[in-house]
């Protein structure tokens, strides 16, 4: 089993762990490969409201997410979340638990929507677990990623009302 809780700065090195091999490997985040430890850190943990991990029994961190706002002004009650597991830990919920989780994190936080801007059309493993958690493709930005086979492939808009509208 695992909890969910907020990351705190001793976490960053095993988030590092996490992440810099998803970013390495260039077909899921719309980052430079060549992104230095330095400027991720900034990317997933200071620049977001919040950045949490899950964490198994023993400690150790499984995946991270972040938690932002969408946009400024009109669109500030929108949020968006990017979201990594870990190799040793993926097929285990981890993925779902903190979709879920960051559901409610967002609500609590007076997000009324979360919106993913840019979800690479063939990552269908997160597609697939987003539209089990209720988000809709809303829109297509036809070959907007280059993938690091030479394709270019198309990037997904996903969003979710987290609240009824009007309320």
């Amino acid at each position: 089993m695992f909890e969910i809780r907020e990351m705190t700065a001793d976490d960053w090195p095993a988030v590092w762990q996490i992440v810099e091999p998803v970013f390495r490997k260039g077909d899921t985040y719309a980052v430079s490969r060549s992104i230095t430890e330095d400027e991720a850190k900034a990317w997933w943990s200071k620049m977001p409201l919040a950045t949490f991990v899950a964490v198994d029994g023993a400690g150790a961190i499984l995946g991270t997410y972040y938690l932002k706002r969408n946009q400024e002004g009109g669109g500030a009650h929108v949020c968006n979340c990017g979201y990594i597991v870990g190799e040793q830990a993926r097929g285990q919920g981890v993925a779902s638990a903190m979709c879920a989780h960051s559901q409610r994190e967002a609500i609590a936080r007076g997000f009324r929507a979360m919106q993913f801007n840019f979800v690479v059309a063939t990552n269908e493993t997160a597609v697939r677990l987003w539209k089990h958690h209720g988000f809709e493709i809303v829109g297509t930005l036809p070959d907007a990623f280059l993938h690091p086979d030479g394709r270019y492939v198309d990037a997904l808009v996903m969003s979710k009302q987290l609240l009824p509208p009007g309320e």
